[in-house]
């Protein structure tokens, strides 16, 4: 014959075969809650003139403590009086929370039964609610002028000054309520640092997706509410990812998106008041226009960040791509003064607060500053110059730190050495710096390389190679050179 399952005798949920009581385990804890003495704070606590003084001054921490110990009470009863918790009461006890949220202040003195005498004057049982704002034709006036305009008593007028002290702690608890942590915000920093890092050495799709999630995570930040300096350090955070975002569409190919992303991440150094990001805006712009046809647009941008740039790394950076974008157009005396001004900021330090300390791409090292002096010299036709300049950043790079060892500009440094090398006839030795960027993964492979080595094929066809079988194999593999493919995978995968 088949039992009867057991149920709870209050609720009727069903009981488990292992339960040997009658009740659940919830309603027989509430039965026990039901059945403890009631606490209470005896009427000698009140006449207590500590407690009256800290009620008074909306010292609700020190009024707690206070009250417990001449009512003999835990803070677990206390907990059970107010409906706060015990965590809560413990930190506001010891002063590191304070209790300004009017709803919570009203629940606390009356769940202690808070004489009405001893109220603050917005809980008095004649106001029954939260104090209404003041009337505006009061805001201006002196408390003296009130009192005598009105015929009120000095009474009425602490009254005021309690209203006005009540709604003062309201919002000021309203202005400083936070959607984001200070360790959600060093998470996303650290986050950042580790794609700016990666970035130079690591494949680009996985890490477009790794900057797309954090970029959404940071605007949905900011669409919620934070204290200022929180809101401010938000945007600084997502204009940096958009100016990753930017060099990232710009190595796949996709101009227009990278403008696109640079406006983003110029509008955010606004809100953020940040030299150094819109520094780095307004050169990462010249570094795109240089790719384009719009070369004297990337002079101007380039001047434009040299203006914005603090001292240190990010005023070499914007130097260099003022020289070598100088130095595309023809302008030698300006691409000249470039450098200097790039030999002098070698000397100043750095903004430590500046976009530097979030390294990888968003640094400016001494291997990137040989590859870009090296890159002006080849530009302006002084190829031995520019062959010792790129030799010297690719020996950086290769002895250098693997988190900077930035594929991408040591092969177009290699380039410059192809270049120097072809003008001086020396097909061989053209070869031997050729074969690493030959052989670098198809991933790796930034758009720009693309360009690069299809002008090499271009030098390669110069009639005076034409009896060198060297050369003709250069030319044969420069020609099939495949960059990046921005359709090989979905960037959402």
């Amino acid at each position: 014959m088949r039992k009867h399952a057991r149920v709870c005798a209050d609720c009727g949920c069903r009981l488990s075969q292992y339960n040997d009581e009658d009740r659940c385990a919830a309603c027989a804890r509430d039965r026990r809650l039901d059945t403890r003495p009631q606490c209470s704070v005896p009427d000698t606590v009140w006449h207590d003139s500590a407690v009256q003084s800290a009620i008074s001054a909306w010292d609700f921490g020190r009024a707690s403590r206070l009250i417990r110990e001449g009512a003999d009470l835990r803070q677990e009863d206390m907990a059970l009086m107010t409906g706060l918790s015990q965590g809560f009461l413990s930190m506001l006890e010891a002063g590191t929370r304070r209790l300004t949220n009017l709803d919570k202040v009203a629940r606390f003195l009356k769940g202690i039964e808070t004489p009405d005498a001893l109220l603050p004057p917005p809980f008095r049982e004649q106001h029954h609610a939260k104090p209404s704002p003041l009337p505006l034709p009061l805001l201006g006036r002196s408390s003296v002028g009130y009192q005598v305009a009105s015929g009120e008593q000095g009474a009425d007028l602490h009254e005021l000054a309690a209203q006005a002290a009540a709604q003062s702690l309201q919002f000021t608890e309203e202005i400083t309520r936070s959607n984001v942590s200070d360790v959600e915000l060093e998470g996303l920093e650290t986050k950042i640092a580790t794609i700016a890092t990666d970035y130079v050495h690591a494949p680009l799709y996985p890490l477009f997706r790794d900057l797309l999630t954090t970029r959404d995570r940071l605007f949905s930040l900011l669409s919620g509410h934070q204290p200022p300096g929180q809101t401010r350090e938000l945007f600084l955070l997502a204009g940096t990812s958009c100016l990753l975002l930017a060099h990232a569409s710009q190595n796949l190919g996709d101009q227009d998106s990278a403008i696109a992303q640079l406006q983003t991440a110029w509008t955010f150094a606004g809100q953020a008041d940040h030299d150094d990001l819109r520094a780095w805006v307004k050169g990462t712009a010249a570094l795109i226009a240089e790719w384009s046809t719009h070369r004297h647009t990337a002079l101007e941008y380039a001047q434009q960040a040299i203006r914005l740039a603090p001292s240190g790394e990010t005023l070499i950076r914007t130097a260099a791509i003022h020289a070598r974008a100088a130095a595309r157009l023809g302008d030698r005396s300006t691409a000249e003064a470039a450098l200097k001004e790039l030999e002098r900021a070698r000397e100043q330090r750095t903004d430590p607060d500046g976009l530097t300390r979030f390294g990888g791409l968003l640094t400016f090292p001494e291997a990137k500053q040989e590859y870009y002096i090296g890159g002006t010299y080849a530009l302006l036709g002084e190829h031995e110059r520019a062959e010792q300049h790129a030799a010297a950043a690719v020996d950086l790079y290769e002895m250098g730190p693997q988190e900077q060892r930035s594929y991408g500009d040591e092969a177009l440094a290699r380039l410059d050495i192809v270049t120097a090398r072809i003008a001086a006839g020396e097909i061989e030795g053209a070869g031997e710096q050729l074969q690493p960027i030959l052989e670098l993964p198809v991933d790796r492979r930034i758009r720009q390389l693309g360009d690069a080595v299809q002008g090499v094929a271009s030098l390669l066809e110069d009639p005076r190679f034409a009896r060198s079988r060297v050369a003709r194999e250069l030319a044969d593999a420069t020609r099939g050179y495949q960059a990046i493919d921005t359709k090989a995978k979905a960037l959402t995968s």
